[in-house]
C-alpha cells in the first residue's frame, strides 16, 4: 500500500512539474510576441490557477519561472505586471524558443542578430589566435557534418551548433564563453524559423568553411571579416522569409 501511494504521488508531482512549464511557457509566449504588454496586470493566483485547473503553487512556481526570466514582476499587494522588454532575458533559450514559437516580431530578430553580429565575428577573431589543434579538428568535423546532412536534418543543425559553439569556446574569453547556450539557440531557432517557411535555402555552409579557414589560418582579420559575412548573409535569409 504505502509503494502504491509513493508511486502515486510521484505522479502527481511529476504531472505539477509539467503544468507549471506549460503555464509558464503560455505565458511566455503571450508576452515576448506583444499580445500582453508591458504593464499588463496577470491574474491573482487564485483566479489564475482557477481558470488554468492546478492548485496556486503550481502557478506560483510558473510565474517564478516568468520572473526568473525578467518577463514579469512580482510586488507584494500590487500583484505581477509584465515588465519592460529591455527587462527580458533574451538570451535565455526558453524565451528564444517563445520568441520563434510563432512568427517573431522583426524588431527582435533585427536586435537578435545585431548582437550576434556584436559578438561572434570579435568570438572569431580571437579564435584565430587562440584555438587549439583539437578545437580546429572540432570545428571541421563540425563542418562536414552539416555537408553531409545539410541544416534541413536535426544533425546537420546540431552540427552547426557545435561549430558555433567551439568557435565561442576557442576565443578562450570566458565572458564570451558563457553566451554559447543563447547563441546557439538564437541560431537553431533562426534556421528552423527559416526552413518551416521555406524549405528551400540557400547552402551557408560555405560561409562557415571561410570562417574556419581564416581562423585555422591564424588570420584573425579575415575571421572576423568572414563571420560578419555570414551573419550579415543569414539575416538577409531570415527576412526574405
Amino acid at each position: 500500500m504505502q509503494r502504491g501511494d509513493d508511486i502515486k504521488g510521484s505522479e502527481v508531482g511529476v504531472k505539477s512539474l509539467r503544468m507549471h512549464g506549460t503555464i509558464a511557457r503560455d505565458l511566455g509566449r503571450e508576452i515576448v510576441s506583444g499580445r500582453m504588454q508591458p504593464g499588463t496586470l496577470l491574474d491573482s493566483e487564485i483566479v489564475a490557477s482557477k481558470l488554468n485547473g492546478v492548485s496556486r503553487a503550481t502557478y506560483r512556481e510558473a510565474v517564478r519561472i516568468l520572473a526568473a526570466k525578467g518577463l514579469v514582476e512580482a510586488k507584494p499587494k500590487a500583484g505581477t505586471r509584465v515588465s519592460e522588454q529591455v527587462d527580458w532575458q533574451v538570451l535565455d533559450p526558453d524565451v528564444l524558443a517563445w520568441i520563434f514559437s510563432s512568427e517573431p516580431r522583426q524588431d527582435l530578430i533585427a536586435h537578435l542578430f545585431e548582437l550576434r553580429r556584436v559578438i561572434e565575428p570579435a568570438a572569431a577573431s580571437f579564435a584565430a589566435g587562440r584555438r587549439s589543434f583539437a578545437q580546429l579538428g572540432q570545428m571541421e568535423a563540425a563542418l562536414k557534418e552539416m555537408e553531409r546532412f545539410t541544416l534541413a536534418d536535426e544533425r546537420g543543425r546540431a552540427a552547426d551548433n557545435r561549430f558555433h559553439s567551439v568557435l565561442l569556446e576557442a576565443s578562450a574569453n570566458p565572458f564570451l564563453t558563457t553566451l554559447s547556450d543563447g547563441i546557439c539557440a538564437a541560431v537553431s531557432l533562426a534556421t528552423m524559423f527559416r526552413l518551416n517557411k521555406s524549405p528551400v535555402q540557400r547552402d551557408p555552409v560555405p560561409d562557415h568553411w571561410q570562417v574556419f579557414e581564416a581562423i585555422a589560418a591564424g588570420d584573425a582579420e579575415q575571421a572576423g571579416a568572414c563571420m560578419t559575412a555570414l551573419i550579415d548573409r543569414t539575416y538577409v535569409d531570415t527576412k526574405g522569409v
